[in-house]
């Protein structure tokens, strides 16, 4: 039974490879080849009118703190986000999208959205949103602890 999930793993790994592809070949069609595929998650958990804290965008990305700031790094590099002070808490800090940025997260919204719609044509609605809802089961601590 162990071979299952060995292959179970191995293949998840494998589509998420190959959707990262795809995502990182729409990136770069779209003028944004300085974009990795998990820059996505930085551009889609951001809230775009007033920005966000760190600690929220990587729970909203399912990542953690660590990888969330990295990428955050690499994007300010880039000059797609600033960070700033919290108005709420000025211990904290707000990443927000500079104008370049709301460009580019546009573009990675809509990139995302043609890789999404590509998986749902070659798997069919009904497999689609099947593997979907498995996954997002898989995602989710087991209820009994195991």
């Amino acid at each position: 039974m162990v071979h299952i999930v060995i292959d179970l793993t191995r293949l998840l790994l494998e589509a998420r490879r190959a959707m990262a592809d795809e995502l990182a070949a729409e990136l770069t069609e779209r003028g944004y080849d300085d974009l990795r595929p998990g820059h996505a998650a930085v551009f889609l958990a951001i809230d775009r009118r007033i920005g966000s804290r760190l600690v929220d965008m990587a729970a909203e990305a399912r990542v953690t703190k660590q990888a969330m700031m990295a990428s955050i790094d690499e994007l300010e590099l880039r000059g797609y986000v600033r960070r700033v002070a919290d108005p709420s808490d000025t211990r904290a800090k707000l990443v927000r999208l500079t104008a370049k940025g709301r460009t580019a997260a546009a573009q990675c919204r809509r990139a995302v959205t043609a890789v999404d719609q590509q998986a749902r044509r070659r798997l069919g609605d009904r497999v689609y949103d099947t593997v979907v809802d498995g996954l997002y089961e898989l995602a989710e601590p087991a209820e009994d602890g195991s």
